[in-house]
């Protein structure tokens, strides 16, 4: 990530004839996470097709609400606006995102959240076609399940109507939204980063794993540690590289739960690294391995096959379309410890007595989920909401792809 050197006035001035995307998102850059990588992505190759790009996103990090960040800044090319903030990390309450849509051709909410309904709901006031893209929607716990089916069968499904498209990032998303936007649900699988971290895994079978993501209650990163507890007395070499941001989790509970089970040998934490070091953790291992048990997608999973890490991942929904796909994926059950060392154990023993091939296989079904290919759809989706009738663009948003 880099900031522009030219005023940011100078930027903006430059290229104003180009079609405006606004992007709408709760979490951006310079946090970390899943949502925040898909919409980066995106926008940089959105950048690269001609559009002009803008984010307007919360003032502060969800992690650090107290640490207000610059109002406007450029980064990478994208024009970052971020507005005050208020209420729930879920549900972010920011009135102000209506100053930022006047010169907007398109909006695209991420997420289903505040801004997801506000501007549902207020859209007679901006005028502007929406899309949005669900990630996951806000099913990534269990807790409160009930309310959730009651808000998402009610406000959701009436906020929905206000967007000419909404694309799911899964399979699962998808069987979930066609039931409230119908033939406006659409998939649109997310992108990875297959460059990041491309062919980095160690080339020899190591009893060495990684997981990545946000540290958050539903990743199960206790359910890891017990699975920790079962391979570590099995064979000394067993190490697990904990990497990510903190979010409902924080550094003090892991490090507590990490020492509880007497892990402190077998286990460490790697707390908002950058990606150069998630590199050279990644190249001393063989295995990624997530105990979620919710995703929106998959991502990281992605991600993690792209460097030929071999994936053992708990069969979440997400989880188990992605496992359909490629059939190197192993699935475990991380609720029962024995069950996953187990699964674990047969991976390592896989890549022992065919690492090269398997890794090989790994890398090439990760590429299928390039970003290039990914924003080409994304193309073609604000092509039909900018074409619905009543609404006059000056320009042919297809010829810019």
């Amino acid at each position: 990530m880099r900031l522009a050197e030219t005023p940011i006035s100078e930027t903006l001035e430059t290229n104003k004839a180009r079609p405006l995307i606004v992007h709408v998102v709760r979490q951006f850059l310079p946090n970390k996470g899943g949502l925040e990588d898909v919409v980066a992505n995106l926008c940089r190759q959105l950048l690269a097709r001609g559009y002009r790009i803008r984010v307007v996103t919360c003032d502060s990090l969800f992690s650090d609400p107290d640490h207000k960040l610059a109002a406007q800044e450029i980064l990478d090319g994208i024009e970052v606006v971020r507005i005050p903030w208020s209420g729930s990390s879920r549900y972010p309450v920011a009135p102000q995102i209506f100053k930022h849509l006047a010169d907007a051709d398109l909006v695209h909410v991420h997420a289903v959240d505040f801004f997801f309904d506000a501007l549902a709901w207020g859209k007679f006031l901006h005028h502007k076609p929406m899309v949005a893209t669900t990630h996951g929607g806000f099913f990534h716990t269990r807790k409160y399940a009930a309310i959730k089916a009651i808000w998402f069968n009610l406000m959701t499904r009436l906020s929905a109507q206000a967007y000419q498209q909404i694309v799911c990032c899964s399979q699962s998303d998808t069987r979930l939204f066609s039931r409230i936007a119908h033939s406006r649900a659409v998939l649109i699988e997310n992108g990875a980063d297959v460059a990041k971290f491309a062919h980095c895994a160690a080339l020899e079978a190591r009893r060495r794993i990684v997981t990545i993501g946000r540290f958050s209650t539903n990743k199960r990163l206790g359910r890891l540690l017990d699975t920790m507890q079962v391979l570590a007395p099995r064979h000394p070499d067993w190490h697990l590289d904990i990497i990510g941001a903190e979010s409902d989790l924080d550094r003090a509970i892991l490090a507590r739960e990490i020492a509880t089970r007497g892990l402190g040998r077998h286990v460490a934490l790697h707390i908002s690294i950058d990606n150069s070091t998630i590199r050279n953790l990644i190249a001393r291992a063989s295995i990624f391995a997530s105990a979620s048990d919710y995703e929106g997608f998959g991502l990281v999973a992605v991600e993690a096959m792209s460097a030929g890490l071999l994936p053992v991942l708990h069969p979440n929904e997400a989880y188990r379309d992605l496992a359909e796909r490629h059939r190197a994926i192993r699935l475990a059950d991380f609720g029962n410890a024995e069950l996953a060392a187990d699964a674990i154990t047969a991976a390592y023993e896989t890549l022992v007595s065919n690492g090269s091939a398997l890794r090989g296989e790994i890398v090439s079904e990760a590429a299928r989920y390039s970003w290039s290919a990914v924003a080409d759809l994304y193309v073609d989706t604000y092509a039909a909401a900018l074409r619905q009738p009543g609404r006059q663009a000056g320009y042919d948003v297809k010829l810019l792809s």
